[in-house]
């Protein structure tokens, strides 16, 4: 979040959905803008360069949930083995085969799309315009279709909630259709540069117009956040109805229907438009905030026929600049005493530098905290609903609602819960040892991250083998994260200066790579959990069957083997870039 204090002083955005869209309401100061790096960075950023924070995180979260609703498809899963099916696949499927492709593909390609605007945002410098904003703009509308078709192909079971899901989303595609067109239009206006005209309307910015911009900008960014929230919370909810889905045929029940829509028609139908609805206003949230953004954009090009607006007055890398132009380029004439220009010059370049570690402290919270927070909530989801189930009867010595793991593998399963718990306390410790800036800066906080993340892996470890293959593979890339780790702290944990000159790109590529690691760490822990088509309920003796064991291990084991490997290096992969990106200092080398 921007803040606006004096003409000479800027801060800076410390949160990692907003640090992309940082500017400052500043006009410079006469002779501070000599040697402040003209050229280096275009005047006018674009939208989605100053949004890309926002934007990422959306597509993180939307791939997150895509990934999930892929591993797991609504309407449940068979849990025998039969002549016309085998346990673990689909029952969307056999029931309502053409919803089944229709939602497939949807979430399919929502997903994909998601991972290509990851790409593309972390391609995105805020210099290379033209088809690479133009292909980020087509593909973001493609996730948002694939998003609502998935959506709609995927909750909808009957005619009233097939008509009023099909109601909104034909709404919303018809204000995007409208709305992409617009663009294409402006898109096509001649593009000329008019210097006077940029330079009038930057002199003509007033302090009450910036205090206005910071406040709607604050607006927009919570509007964004919570909606963007939101969208995955109702996404997740309109797939998976509370009461679950039948899984059989008894009593006139059809496969796959939500059992609340049978047994409280009218609680789930209001359930179902509530939930829609948030949904589809959540979506439209996001689009009328990118198109008011994109809007106020192109109204400049449109005015002024292609010149580069203004758009938020200096940016942050403008005023840096020209703070570093006065430190060092400034004329000595303009200070006939050697002395007070010498005194002058050393007490700004250190109040630059103070204000440069406060930036740096401010990140650290915020990546430091997103981090914890995302690691509560998988363990605690992880406490609640353990690896292998829980037992649906109470008989052969346990009990209905036990862990299955308890009972066919008891150590196993002590490590992944005391592990889990160590993760899970560990972050909230982190998230109140964040809230102190004396804490943030001592190694404390390192101390207890690591032992977060050492508790994620060993509970990883542990709730996700079953034989000792896959327990060896695990406990080898463990190993090599532990390798790496020590290294880390002992070589790389020092503050060393960093002289790069492209600190501030450097920074950005470190913050977008972090997050994306973050979410990669958070998705492949829950997937490696919990599997693809569940865990068998009871033990089959004729068949071969192990309560607790993966349901895609027995029937079938390559694709298993294939899938468990992947995810399993996914999560190391991302733990170790994680403790690589957390430090500043190493993350920039």
């Amino acid at each position: 979040m921007a803040s606006n204090n004096n003409n000479n002083k800027v801060a800076s955005s410390h949160s990692p959905m907003a640090s992309g869209g940082t500017q400052s309401h500043t006009q410079s100061q006469p002779g501070a803008g000599a040697g402040a790096g003209d050229g280096a960075k275009p005047s006018s950023s674009s939208m989605e360069y100053q949004l890309r924070q926002y934007l990422l995180l959306l597509a993180s979260l939307v791939a997150t949930v895509t990934y999930g609703a892929g591993l797991n498809l609504p309407g449940g899963a068979w849990q025998v083995n039969d002549g016309q099916h085998h346990a673990g696949d689909s029952i969307l499927q056999d029931a309502h085969r053409h919803r089944y492709l229709i939602f497939y593909y949807c979430n399919a390609t929502a997903f994909a799309a998601s991972l290509v605007v990851s790409v593309l945002l972390l391609v995105l410098d805020g210099k290379n315009t033209g088809w690479w904003e133009a292909l980020l703009r087509v593909v973001m509308v493609l996730d948002l279709l694939g998003l609502m078709g998935a959506y709609a192909a995927g909750s909808c079971r009957d005619k009233f909630t097939t008509i009023y899901s099909a109601l909104l989303v034909c709404a919303v595609f018809a204000y995007v259709v409208a709305a992409f067109c617009w663009y294409l239009g402006v898109l096509a206006l001649p593009r000329k540069k008019h210097r006077d005209d940029h330079n009038t309307a930057k002199n003509n910015d007033t302090s009450a117009a910036n205090v206005h911009g910071y406040e709607r900008e604050e607006l927009d960014e919570v509007l964004m956040l919570l909606a963007t929230f939101a969208v995955t919370i109702t996404y997740v909810a309109g797939l998976n109805p509370p009461g679950g889905f039948w899984g059989d045929t008894k009593d006139g029940h059809q496969m796959s229907d939500p059992v609340l829509q049978e047994n409280y028609s009218r609680r789930y139908w209001a359930f179902y438009v509530c939930n829609t609805t948030a949904f589809v206003a959540s979506l439209l949230i996001i689009i009328l905030v990118v198109d008011k953004k994109l809007t106020a954009k192109l109204s400049v090009r449109f005015v002024a026929h292609g010149a580069p607006g203004p758009h938020g007055g200096l940016r942050r890398w403008e005023l840096q600049g020209g703070v570093k132009g006065w430190c060092f380029d400034r004329p000595q004439d303009h200070h006939p005493d050697p002395q007070i220009s010498s005194d002058s010059a050393t007490t700004t370049c250190r109040d630059q530098k103070h204000e440069d570690e406060a930036v740096e402290v401010e990140k650290a919270r915020s990546l430091v905290m997103l981090l914890a927070t995302l690691v509560v909530s998988i363990t605690y989801q992880a406490g609640l609903d353990p690896p292998g189930g829980l037992w649906p009867d109470t008989r052969d010595g346990h009990r209905n609602g036990d862990p299955i793991l308890l009972t066919t593998q008891p150590t196993r399963y002590k490590v992944f819960f005391y592990s889990n718990s160590a993760a899970f306390v560990a972050s909230l410790i982190v998230i109140l040892m964040v809230q102190s800036r004396f804490l943030l800066k001592r190694h404390t906080l390192e101390a207890a991250m690591i032992l977060d993340l050492f508790g994620l892996i060993s509970a990883y470890a542990a709730g996700s083998c079953r034989d000792k293959t896959t327990s060896i593979y695990v406990v080898a890339l463990a190993g090599v994260v532990l390798v790496y780790v020590v290294i880390h702290i002992v070589f790389f944990t020092l503050d060393h200066k960093d002289n790069h000159r492209d600190k501030e790109k450097l920074e950005t590529r470190r913050e977008v790579l972090l997050l994306l690691a973050i979410l990669a760490a958070t998705l492949t822990y829950q997937a490696g959990l919990t599997p693809p088509g569940g865990f068998w309920p009871e033990n089959d003796g004729a068949r071969g069957h192990r309560a607790g064991y993966p349901v895609l291990h027995d029937n079938y084991c390559p694709r298993y083997s294939a899938f468990f490997y992947c995810n399993a290096a996914s999560f190391m992969a991302s733990v170790a870039l994680i403790v690589l990106l957390v430090n500043p200092n190493q993350g920039r080398s």
